[in-house]
């Protein structure tokens, strides 16, 4: 049923309203050069830095899931650690390439829309955002409905830094009260240019079924093989710390070890050094009880501490105890621990060799996980070679916690939040998402034959500086958001006469040609406001 005047705004006008805005902001962003985009990035990522900490406490307390320490790594990972990665990138500029006379114009894909999980809510966040603003897209955030607080204020704090900056008004913004109507008319709607899903099977699904470009990712199922070639001691650390990383939510969490028999009794012994509880037979079969009634994840346990696990399921193990491992016999659907687990829980099955390793670890992707991650701790490349030619994933770290390898926290793949896992694992992306994801490049291109020359494109772009105010978003007559009606559109008319006013004492010869849409949109806010007077 339609609203009636003065009643509940619907989601489809709520999503909308947004939209719009987006789409506007968007299109005047993408006329900015490098240097506008490169001092809004750095103010947004360095605020994003300086309220890790901040971020990560709300997170935990907010959702229950993960570790702050842990956290407060990832939201720093994911703002000037992606300055830092990115230095010297460029997405703004065109690029020629002379000796193939083709000269390459960037093209950002304008509205993103970013959902946001709630295991790693205001991580990716930071991460959507700034990937949003090096390519000059506007984002629109969906935030996890068990994280939308501490979402919607880290990204009303990157919004109004962005446009502090001299980002147009709207190139950030985030839903404040997430509905499936509303998450669903923003990923329908056509001024949506490309939907980042990052979240639950369902979510992504969702996105890949609206209509619209969508970039999803694949659930995690990580298996890890020790051979009998690997530094045991090393690799017992690294998996414990690995598995305790933010109570592993992150979905690059190791799911399945696989030991070859050579090293099992050693790397057992050395995993309880390191601070896992191996489990005898029945204590762990009380854990798959609890974690897994109905045969499905028992939600409860995503992101908790392993003692909490470990006192629910009636197991009696150390306070100080990080991982526990469940040793299993046979790798088959209908064994709950081959599934993933976002906890701190780790199955473990032993093998006589590498070679029946390497299909087991085929069998516990196949179950779940195509696409995504495996590891390996071992110090024959054969071995690893093979490994990952043949388990069906795109990324393999070597001798490293998966937690952070596959992410490129630890390792030198793109650090992210959204892991691609390809055609294998029925996703658009085949690669850790980047920023060179969210733009695309008209080229241009002369002819081949060598009597045709290409004349010189060097130093010339398509964009201009932005170093005056930003007009802000022209709401309509009838638009009631935000300030009171007469009060907000007076504002607004204010504001971009006050622009034309200094951009006319400052530098006249400024005032033309590209300013002559500017003109025409104040003389229409002008034109009505008097309009509005009049009438009332």
């Amino acid at each position: 049923m339609a609203d009636q005047p003065n009643g509940p705004v619907t989601a489809p006008a709520q999503a909308g309203h947004m939209l719009e805005r987006a789409r506007w902001a968007a299109r005047s962003f993408a006329t900015y050069p490098s240097g506008d985009v490169d001092r809004i990035v750095r103010a947004v990522a360095d605020v994003a830095h300086a309220n890790a900490q901040k971020y990560a406490e709300w997170a935990v307390r907010e959702t229950g899931f993960g570790v702050v320490e842990h956290k407060v790594r990832k939201n720093q990972a994911c703002s000037r650690g992606l300055l830092d990665t990115y230095a010297g990138h460029d997405y703004v500029s065109p690029r020629v390439r002379v000796d193939d006379k083709i000269v390459e114009v960037p093209r950002p894909a304008g509205v993103v829309l970013a959902l946001t999980p709630s295991t790693n809510p205001v991580a990716t966040v930071f991460f959507k955002v700034i990937l949003a603003l090096m390519t000059r897209n506007a984002v629109v955030v969906s935030p996890h409905p068990m994280a939308k607080e501490c979402c919607h204020d880290a990204a009303q704090l990157l919004a109004r830094t962005a446009v502090e900056a001299g980002a147009p008004d709207g190139i950030v913004q985030c839903v404040a009260e997430p509905t499936i109507p509303l998450v669903e008319a923003l990923m329908g709607d056509a001024r949506t240019n490309v939907i980042l899903a990052t979240g639950g099977t369902g979510v992504v699904r969702a996105a890949y079924g609206s209509g619209n470009p969508a970039i999803g990712v694949g659930p995690g199922n990580v298996p890890v093989l020790v051979d009998a070639s690997a530094d045991v001691r090393a690799a017992a650390q690294r998996l414990v710390e690995s598995k305790a990383f933010d109570n592993s939510v992150l979905c690059t969490n190791e799911s399945v070890l696989i030991a070859e028999e050579a090293v099992a009794d050693k790397l057992v012994r050395e995993l309880e050094r390191a601070g896992a509880a191996v489990l005898g037979a029945d204590d762990a079969q009380r854990l798959r009880d609890f974690m897994f009634p109905y045969r499905r994840l028992n939600v409860d346990v995503v992101g908790k501490d392993a003692s909490w696990i470990a006192q629910q399921a009636g197991i009696r193990v150390g306070p100080r105890t990080k991982v526990l491992v469940a040793p299993f016999d046979v790798a088959v659907p209908e064994e709950p621990l081959t599934h993933e687990k976002l906890s701190p829980v780790l199955g473990m099955i032993r093998v006589p060799d590498a070679a029946t390793g390497i299909a087991t670890a085929r069998a516990i992707v196949r179950i779940a996980g195509a696409g995504h991650s495996a590891a390996i701790h071992s110090t024959d490349p054969a071995t690893v070679m093979r490994y990952a030619a043949d388990v069906p994933v795109l990324r393999v770290s070597v001798n490293v916690g998966n937690s952070t390898g596959s992410s490129g926290l630890d390792t030198n793949l793109a650090p992210t939040m959204t892991i691609g896992t390809g055609f294998v694992g029925r996703s658009a992306l085949g690669e850790n998402l980047q920023p060179k994801h969210l733009v695309n490049w008209t080229r241009i291109a002369y002819n081949s034959d060598p009597a045709e020359a290409m004349p010189a494109y060097a130093g010339l772009s398509p964009w201009r500086d932005h170093r005056g105010p930003v007009p802000a978003y022209p709401l309509a007559s009838n638009d009631e958001r935000g300030l009171d009606g007469l009060d907000q559109r007076r504002a607004h008319v204010d504001a971009l006469v006050d622009r034309i006013g200094a951009r006319a004492a400052g530098a006249t010869n400024d005032i033309a040609g590209d300013d002559a849409a500017f003109r025409e949109q104040v003389r229409r806010l002008v034109v009505e406001e008097l309009s509005h007077l009049i009438k009332g």
